[in-house]
């Protein structure tokens, strides 16, 4: 009888560890959810208040009053929503090199306005050409066609048709990824101009196109800055827009797009995405 009352208080007392063990793991696994909600939804608000901020600036850019108008130029805008700080930065396409525009000379000088050896840069742009175009004949100087892209061990050859989209240009012969992601933010699909305007272009544009970017810069910061920059027109209507947002918790995120203003496939949207990259810093 004793053996029998000792085995059934260890059955109990087995039976009160394992209830309590659930009641923990229940319990751990309760705070562990509730902080991911918390976490959720803190990145949830400060992805729409990034949004927020990329369709206030297609407000500003529309705005033809000159002391309220945000200048589609690059320049960074600090803007307040619900107490929570955004900045925003705003490019016309125009300002950027057109891959399938864009001649030999101009992308090999952006290169070397970027670190990249001359000899490099005028191959590397000429296979870019070659990527672009119909035929398969090479550039005089540099250039890529399949025969190259074979002896290298590519499954493929040269595309020989436009550039779909900004990403593509990793596949060419002769990109790096180091490169590419100097090149990229200065690089448009949009624009359909063989030269960027320079009243939208940023440095190592300027300086790509033979100009002095600095004293350019200067002179169109200054006339922004002194609310006496003539107020021309809103530019092409397809801008590159950057949306920073900080919650009071310090958490931040970003939103980078290209949007082309005006109609829109989508019913009551004032705007078409053209692209759309999301970015968090978690708190």
């Amino acid at each position: 009888m004793t053996g029998m009352r000792g085995a059934a208080l260890l059955l109990v007392l087995w039976l009160v560890a394992l209830l309590t063990a659930l009641v923990g793991a229940y319990a751990l696994t309760a705070r562990i959810e509730a902080l991911q909600g918390r976490v959720g939804s803190r990145g949830a608000m400060a992805q729409e208040i990034a949004r927020a901020g990329m369709e206030y600036a297609l407000v500003r850019v529309a705005d033809r009053n000159p002391e309220t108008h945000w200048q589609p130029n690059g320049r960074a805008y600090a803007w307040r929503f619900e107490g929570h700080d955004v900045q925003v930065r705003i490019i016309d396409e125009t300002g950027k090199v057109d891959l399938n525009q864009a001649d030999v000379p101009l992308l090999s000088r952006l290169m070397q306005v970027l670190g990249e050896p001359p000899d490099a840069s005028d191959a590397l742009a000429a296979a870019i050409v070659d990527w672009r175009d119909a035929d398969d004949l090479g550039q005089p100087v540099g250039g890529a066609e399949d025969g190259d892209y074979a002896a290298a061990g590519r499954p493929y050859g040269a595309k020989d048709a436009p550039f779909e989209t900004i990403a593509e240009l990793e596949q060419v012969l002769g990109m790096t990824p180091d490169l590419y992601a100097r090149l990229e933010p200065f690089l448009t699909l949009y624009s359909g101009r063989g030269q960027p305007d320079a009243t939208y272009a940023q440095g190592p544009v300027l300086v790509a196109m033979g100009m002095d970017a600095t004293a350019w810069l200067a002179q169109r910061e200054a006339a922004g800055a002194a609310g006496a920059l003539q107020l021309v027109g809103t530019g092409s209507g397809t801008y590159s827009i950057e949306s920073r947002a900080r919650l009071a918790d310090g958490r931040e995120t970003s939103l980078r797009t290209v949007v082309r203003a005006g109609a829109s496939p989508v019913p009551g949207s004032a705007y078409t995405l053209l692209r759309w990259e999301e970015g968090a810093s978690p708190q």
